[in-house]
């Protein structure tokens, strides 16, 4: 059973009051919200949604992006209640920590480390290659060895190097180029959504909904789970393309969960989270269903341009000077969320280094900044290294894997949580427990089935890499298994993680 010891709630919160690693409280509901809305808005913004109306569901993909919302609604709102119970650095580990046990949080704190580093690595490759298209449309082209695809991708590189020093400095100061970054961002993907209402076209709606036909399918390893595991094939347009383009619109919404991440340097948690975690969803999808308007309005589904779909609507009116104006939002975009996602990094491994799953000493804070410093530097380092030295564009969905994975424990603590510790303060409750966490958790589920096979052996490879980690170093040196500066609060009737580390 010592796999499955939990870390209390209240010992969580008094780990934060630890002068060697208590990170200062400077975040309002606005912070987090900006935080959110800067890590879900980035390049998908103006590739996905043309993609899934193309290939699967046509106009209706506004439709789409109201179901994926729904979905993700429901994982945020575990979110919100976890963050608002919990107040602690770590989000999806530490609720796991709290409510499933330390086997469960170890699984879910490996997994959000492979999908922060690979996220930022592959958004900075992802920044490098659209600053090498603002730039040649400007006239300075970067020259190809340093830039996107050359031998050391520079650019990258320089970019997580300048934001790794800004997340050292502060995570007051990172939070004031995040606004001003995000602020940029809105203006950008406002002025796209207003400048296409004049091009729009209604014959370009109907039919709104598509008929069904059958659409190309994968096969071997590059096809999904569900396909492998049924045979089924894949469908297009109609009802099920609305449900295939939610699928794959999904992935467009996932980074809120990261704002939990900074739930132990927000001012007022209980209330300011869950309006940080809600709020950065709400904006997202009102911005999502309008560029989905524009862009099937301006140009018909059958026309429109996987690649570069919102460009592409642009430059068939004839208005070639919007693709500047949309790299530019682009580049903006990524610098947020390759931001939020080192920010993100740094505080997972900080949690996990407290508790001592991984070496404490990382997770000392500089006496004057409070911020987790040699982690921010570790976290720095690797992801410059990976971002210019490799190609990791083949690994983009392992992200998708680690986030849903994270979204099942969550939606399945809060169910555990809210039955064994009832009487705990809950600053938000997700409505209709357990019925709403559990099809949450079915949801996520079904996602993480529409995954390739390759992604779920890369995913099962990185696990079993994890467990050796875990049963090597992690399990021998828990604080919780130690005993070390346990909790202790006689009202309670039940005592977790006792010195015998049962």
């Amino acid at each position: 059973m010592s796999l499955m010891r939990t870390k209390s709630v209240e010992q969580s919160i008094a780990d934060t009051e630890e002068p060697e690693f208590r990170l200062r409280k400077s975040l309002s509901a606005l912070d987090l919200t900006v935080f959110g809305v800067g890590v879900v808005i980035g390049a998908g913004i103006f590739t996905l949604t043309g993609r899934a109306a193309h290939e699967v569901a046509g106009p209706a993909i506004v439709v789409s992006f109201v179901v994926a919302a729904i979905a993700c609604a429901l994982a945020a709102m575990c979110y919100a209640e976890f963050a608002s119970t919990v107040p602690v650095s770590g989000s999806a580990y530490t609720f796991s920590y709290a409510s499933l046990g330390e086997l469960f949080a170890w699984i879910i704190g490996w997994d959000l480390i492979l999908e922060m580093f690979l996220g930022a690595s592959v958004v900075a490759q992802g920044w490098s290659a659209y600053l090498g298209v603002l730039m040649e449309q400007l006239g300075a082209p970067i020259p190809a060895v340093i830039g996107y695809g050359g031998t050391v991708d520079l650019m990258a590189v320089l970019l997580v190097v300048v934001l790794g020093a800004l997340m050292t400095l502060g995570i007051r100061e990172s939070m004031r180029v995040n606004l001003v970054l995000v602020a940029v961002k809105l203006f950008i993907v406002l002025f796209v959504i207003v400048a296409g209402i004049l091009f729009i076209d209604p014959a370009n709606y109907s039919p709104f909904v598509p008929e069904t036909a059958p659409r190309e399918a994968a096969s071997g390893l590059t096809q999904p789970l569900l396909q492998f595991l049924s045979g089924a094939e894949p469908m297009a347009f109609g009802l099920g393309g609305i449900f295939a383009g939610a699928a794959l619109v999904f992935f467009a919404y996932i980074g809120f969960d990261v704002v939990a991440t900074t739930a132990e340097e927000t001012k007022n948690p209980q209330r300011d989270l869950p309006i940080g975690i809600i709020a950065s969803l709400t904006i997202c999808t009102v911005l999502y269903c309008a560029v989905a308007l524009v862009v099937t309005g301006m140009v018909s589904y059958r026309d429109l341009d996987p690649a570069a779909a919102l460009a592409n609507a642009f430059a068939f009116h004839g208005q070639t000077w919007m693709a500047t104006v949309i790299s530019a939002g682009a580049v903006a975009g990524l610098t947020t969320v390759v931001l939020t996602l080192l920010i993100g990094a740094t505080r997972i491994i900080f949690a996990m280094s407290r508790d001592g799953l991984l070496p404490e000493r990382l997770a000392k804070v500089h006496p004057t900044r409070r911020t987790p410093w040699l982690i921010s530097v570790i976290v720095t380092a690797i992801v410059a290294v990976v971002a210019g030295f490799t190609p990791v564009g083949v690994l983009e969905e392992m992200v998708n894997i680690g986030t849903l994975s994270a979204f099942i424990l969550v939606s399945v603590g809060v169910i555990v949580l809210r039955r064994n510790r009832p009487e705990l303060p809950r600053g938000f409750t997700v409505p209709w427990n357990p019925w709403l966490p559990g099809l949450s958790a079915l949801i996520c589920i079904y996602l993480t089935l529409n995954l390739t096979v390759e992604t779920w052996l890369r995913f099962l490879i990185w696990l079993a890499l994890g467990f050796i980690v875990y049963f090597a170093y992690s399990r021998r040196n828990s604080r919780v298994g130690r005993g070390s500066g346990l909790y202790r609060n006689p009202a309670l009737p039940k005592v977790v993680g006792r010195e015998d580390g049962s």
